[in-house]
Formats: C-alpha cells, sequence, structure tokens
C-alpha cells in the first residue's frame, strides 16, 4: 500500500497493494490499524455508506458543520471525479479543493480528513461508491456547498450536472462559512 500526500494538508490517496493472477485479483479494502498508522491518524470508522449514480449525476457539496465526519472513499463500479474543499477555517489551504479520478480500474482511495466538504461527478455510464465515516449522518448538522460557486471555483469535467433538488439549493461558500 502507497499514501500520496496532496497540496492540502490532510487529504491522501491511497494505492493498496492489488495482487493479480489468471484468476483476476485480490486487494485488502481496509484494516484498521494498517489504515490509522499510515494514515496517521486515530479516527474510529462508525459508519459505512454505499451509493449507486448515474452518468453525469453529481453529488454534493456536503458536510456537517457541527459533526464534521472524516472519509475513506473508494469505487467499486464505474468512475468518478471525487472533490474535497477545505472548509477549515485554520487552515492555509481554506478555500481551495483537490479533484481526483476515483475507479474500479485504479482502486484508488481517498483519505478526507473532517472538516471538508465533499461531492463527486460520475463519469461512467454508473459508479457504485462505497466510503467509511468517522461520525454518525447527522441532518441537522448536514450543509451543501454550491458545486459551481465561482468563489472555489473547480475545475468540473462538465458544465450541465444531474443535481438533486437539495444539491442544486447549495449555498455560495461566502453565505455559508
Amino acid at each position: 500500500m502507497q499514501i500520496f500526500e496532496t497540496k492540502i494538508h490532510g487529504l491522501k490517496v491511497i494505492h493498496p497493494k492489488v495482487m493479480n493472477d489468471n484468476r483476476g485479483y485480490f486487494f485488502e479494502v481496509f484494516q484498521k490499524e494498517r489504515y490509522q498508522r499510515l494514515l496517521g491518524i486515530d479516527y474510529e470508522f462508525v459508519q459505512d455508506n454505499y451509493s449507486r449514480s448515474f452518468k453525469n449525476v453529481l453529488r454534493g457539496l456536503h458536510f456537517q458543520q457541527d459533526n464534521p465526519q472524516g472519509k475513506l472513499l473508494r469505487v467499486v463500479q464505474g468512475q468518478v471525479f471525487d472533490v474535497a474543499v477545505d472548509i477549515r477555517k485554520d487552515s492555509s489551504t481554506f478555500g481551495q479543493w483537490i479533484g481526483i479520478i476515483l475507479s474500479a480500474e485504479n482502486n484508488k482511495q481517498f483519505w478526507i480528513p473532517p472538516g471538508f466538504a465533499h461531492g463527486f461527478l460520475v463519469l461512467s455510464d454508473v459508479a457504485d461508491v462505497e466510503y467509511k465515516c468517522t461520525n454518525y449522518y447527522d441532518p441537522k448538522s448536514e450543509k451543501c456547498l454550491l458545486w459551481n460557486d465561482t468563489t472555489i471555483n473547480i475545475n468540473w469535467p462538465i458544465t450541465n450536472p444531474i443535481l438533486s433538488d437539495k444539491d442544486g439549493r447549495g449555498k455560495t461558500f461566502m453565505e455559508l462559512l
């Protein structure tokens, strides 16, 4: 397993060790002690989520203001453009974002610590995304950052995504923070 730092402190891309042979492949998706040690975290994961979405669906950018969640993400089927926006007010990268391609083919995982807004755009016909969370879902604390906020200026590979009503009514960075 290899861990790659990003330009934003705390965000990490994980390349698990994949063992291939003529039967297919195998890799360890999560092992608590190893992940905690290699990521340099001591969070406990308390909830696993799984979503299926179709091409051009954009989910996010979601975060919980009072009970923030760290997320360990991977794509089980398909391909997504996954984005994390730093909303930690005391961070030197406050308001900056990272976007990476996660796919069933590349097996990459994305560690997003608490303090980030998160979303993804489906690039394939269908995508199944699985993620572990460090805190329970709290609908009273949930907020949505507008996907195309010009202050953040995310370079999405689409101009007219399919959005939920909630995501379409997201707030701008300046309104939220």
